[in-house]
């Protein structure tokens, strides 16, 4: 069973280069320039503008990595000519965040603040209780989004704590309500 994902073409816009050597892919533009090491058996045609991911023999097991290979590829090519971004939200009385240089600096009720250090390829900007956290690299940004996440994951009783712009939270009732009867 061949993978829908792995037969879709990357389209390359202009001012994107990619390039392949020894089983690495290269790629760079404007934004900035992405590595990645391709699966054993995984290869990657480059043509004027796209590029195909191509399977250098059949097999089961090298069929998870082929639509792995052309989503990875694909995410770099979007990443150094767009980049992304993940938006967080911070709730809770006196929870703060602000940006010490490159560094994201979180107060959110801990006796000390906790300070999560951005790596090269990573912006933090903070608008009153939104958190942006934006990069080329979209596996790394959800590394760091992750890492923000478990400093402080939402409480189930009252939503204070840091979570993703839109991300739904269920709700418990506390024991006096469940008393009372109240759902």
């Amino acid at each position: 069973m061949a993978s829908n994902i792995g037969k879709k073409v990357i389209p390359i816009k202009e001012g994107v280069k990619v390039s392949v050597e020894n089983g690495k892919v290269m790629v760079s533009g404007p934004k900035g320039s992405l590595t990645m090491q391709l699966p054993k058996g995984i290869d990657i045609l480059i043509e004027k503008d796209m590029v195909t991911i191509k399977k250098q023999y059949e097999s089961s097991d090298l069929e998870k990595y082929y639509g792995l290979a052309r989503a990875l590829v694909f995410n770099m090519v979007t990443g150094v000519e767009v980049g992304f971004e993940k938006k967080m939200e911070l709730s809770g009385v006196g929870y703060r965040a602000r940006v010490d240089g490159r560094d994201l600096v979180l107060n959110v009720g801990f006796a000390n603040p906790v300070k999560i250090v951005a790596p090269e390829s990573i912006t933090f900007k903070v608008e009153e209780n939104i958190i942006s956290v934006s990069g080329i690299d979209k596996e790394l940004i959800g590394d760091i989004s992750s890492k923000i996440r478990k400093v402080r994951p939402p409480d189930p009783y009252k939503g204070k704590g840091v979570r993703y712009l839109g991300e739904k939270l269920r709700k418990k009732v506390g024991k006096a309500a469940q008393k009372a009867g109240v759902k």
